[in-house]
């Protein structure tokens, strides 16, 4: 099937683990597959409407994707935390959800912003060319950072429902690297394949972490902690969208010497962030991508035949 048909690779696949499912993203659609308390795969479709070219411009697309994956994540956990829980179990509330991604969010700032940037502080009154080089304390700053979300992902890594999230990251991994190689989308033949990925966004929370050192490091060093503090949120959207632009070319060039060494401590992050997955971890990431190439292949399918229709009534 390498090269034609309709699992033809020919488009850039996402992805994402939920809970007991995957989600797959394509630019048209996106799918998220369940496994369900009986045993059943549950689904969820909706395609997506393009986007205007001005917001696919380097830097500014992956600010946008970064919000796209945000909002298409949040719908897909909702949706799993309802099909993948009993029928006897309390399911949660849009309310409920709201609730929990609103603390994420502020726990994310507080560890991997505020926490880091205290933690230099102190370390600064101890040492002081720590707190009177700009670049030296925002080194310090990263590394903090790195360490403290290592700590993080090894902690969470231990909650056995985390682990099979981890699980399922791993089972997308191997099915997107099955399309992208033009294999046939076979359950015993994926099974082969690695469940690190060099598009993976523990990569690019690696990349984020490193880019963030030379972007704070343009902030004045004089400047007040809490001043430091709000520059650090309010540059998000620009540490995001240069990451994004870095893991796309490491991606493009990942066979190239220098960008495997630019891509070695992403995907070493990745042993953290992904486990084997079982056969039938791998049947749902691929019922979900099979979603998603489908609802594709049909939109096509149709704007081909509206084109058709056009030049046939030009023509009459």
């Amino acid at each position: 099937m390498r090269g034609s048909g309709l699992f033809a690779p020919m488009k850039n696949i996402g992805g994402q683990a939920v809970i007991e499912g995957v989600m797959m993203k394509s630019e048209r659609s996106w799918s998220v597959a369940v496994r369900g308390p009986g045993g059943e795969i549950k689904v969820k479709n909706e395609p997506l409407k393009p986007l205007p070219k001005f917001l696919k411009l380097p830097f500014l697309r992956g600010v946008i994707a970064l919000f796209h994956a945000l909002v298409i994540g949040i719908r897909a956990l909702e949706f799993s935390a309802s099909a993948s829980a009993d029928e006897e179990e309390e399911q949660l509330s849009k309310a409920s959800i709201g609730i929990t991604i609103g603390v994420s969010v502020l726990l994310s700032i507080a560890l991997f912003i505020m926490l880091p940037l205290w933690a230099t502080k102190l370390i600064g009154m101890v040492f002081s060319v720590v707190d009177s080089s700009s670049v030296l304390f925002n080194v310090v700053d990263g590394l903090v950072r790195v360490v403290v979300f290592l700590l993080y992902v090894i902690l969470i890594g231990l909650w056995s429902e985390i682990r099979r999230v981890f699980e399922y990251h791993g089972a997308e991994h191997k099915v997107i690297h099955a399309f992208e190689d033009g294999q046939a989308l076979v359950q015993g033949q994926i099974g082969r394949q690695s469940p690190i990925h060099p598009r993976c966004g523990t990569s690019f929370l690696m990349i984020v972490m490193v880019v963030s050192i030379f972007v704070f490091s343009l902030i004045p060093q004089p400047w007040p902690i809490w001043a430091k503090f709000v520059s650090r949120v309010v540059l998000i959207p620009l540490i995001a969208g240069s990451s994004y632009e870095v893991l796309k070319l490491t991606a493009k060039y990942k066979h190239n010497i220098f960008m495997r060494f630019l891509m070695w401590p992403g995907m070493s992050l990745q042993q953290l962030t992904t486990r084997e997955p079982d056969e039938a971890q791998i049947e749902v990431a691929l019922r979900a991508l099979k979603e998603v190439l489908l609802m594709d292949n049909n939109a096509e399918a149709s704007g081909n035949k509206r084109s058709l229709d056009e030049q046939d009534g030009v023509k009459a």
